[in-house]
């Protein structure tokens, strides 16, 4: 199992160093945003009762695309995080990713390639399952998941694309000796990595659905051929993008999560994962 994933991760690596060769720009498209979302809640003699709050949420988005002749080249990186501190109570994130996106196409026919991808998710703090943070349940690369899959991905528009992948692997990293790792599935607390192996499906979608109002919608399936292969973990994303002017907007983000090797710390049962939020802030894009 180790030598396939080792080849999978071989392959893909070959394939972006193939990839990046000098080259005209021109066949390089990109496009960058940055958002900074603000709230806060200020009570005095508040008779119906309340709370002090504040919090902030900065978001960081770029993609860079290559296309030439029947090779293309599609990256994507997604970076947020924020904080909230209620009155009474200590800071607590509200936001933390990272999540970085790469595949690499070679043309098969006018709506398929046959591709090879890497997905990589983990956060930049430590985060906790309590309101005193005593309880900690993440930290950089704590978990993290690395994601190699090889197979053909279908493209029929410029907004949509579906990848196909019988080939995947999956490495789950818990690096941090203060977190139980068997609550992301790994066979003992001591053990810092679990590796899967298995089939993959990602389907994209990203859209200006009305005026000045756009879509994007991501799916990603994995399934362990070795072990329960009928638990099938999941991860949604769907985020809605309202343009008030050049420099403001409102955004609506939500994300589903399923995954039967990740326990809730306090009763050790695998639970559906959901997460929304709402801001209204400044946006820049690039």
């Amino acid at each position: 199992m180790y030598k396939i994933f080792t080849l999978l991760f071989a392959l893909l690596l070959s394939f972006v160093l193939f990839a990046n060769e000098p080259a005209d720009t021109t066949y390089w498209k990109s496009a960058g945003n940055y958002g900074i979302n603000f709230t806060q809640v200020s009570l005095t003699n508040w008779a119906s009762g309340g709370q002090n709050s504040i919090a902030g949420v900065t978001k960081l988005n770029y993609s860079a695309s290559y296309k030439k002749e029947n090779i293309s080249w599609d990256n994507r990186i997604d970076l947020g995080y924020g904080l909230s501190k209620v009155e009474g109570l200590v800071i607590q994130k509200n936001e933390d990713i990272i999540d970085l996106q790469s595949k690499l196409g070679v043309r098969a026919s006018e709506k398929w390639n046959y591709s090879a991808s890497l997905s990589f998710i983990s956060q930049f703090a430590p985060g906790y399952s309590d309101a005193t943070n005593t309880i900690k349940t993440s930290n950089f690369f704590a978990p993290a998941h690395l994601v190699v899959s090889l197979g053909m991905d279908y493209k029929p528009t410029d907004w949509f694309a579906m990848m196909i992948s019988p080939a995947a692997g999956k490495l789950t990293i818990v690096n941090d000796p203060d977190i139980d790792a068997t609550n992301y599935g790994l066979a003992s607390s001591d053990d810092n990595f679990r590796i899967e192996m298995g089939a993959s499906l990602k389907a994209l979608f990203s859209k200006e659905i009305f005026t000045n109002v756009s879509l994007s919608s991501e799916l990603g399936l994995f399934s362990n051929y070795f072990e329960n292969p009928e638990n099938v973990d999941v991860d949604w994303k769907v985020a809605f993008n309202l343009k008030i002017n050049d420099y403001l907007s409102a955004q609506i983000d939500t994300r589903l999560l399923y995954d039967a090797d990740i326990k809730d710390p306090v009763d050790n049962v695998a639970k559906v994962q959901f997460k929304q939020m709402l801001g209204v802030g400044l946006n820049f894009k690039f």
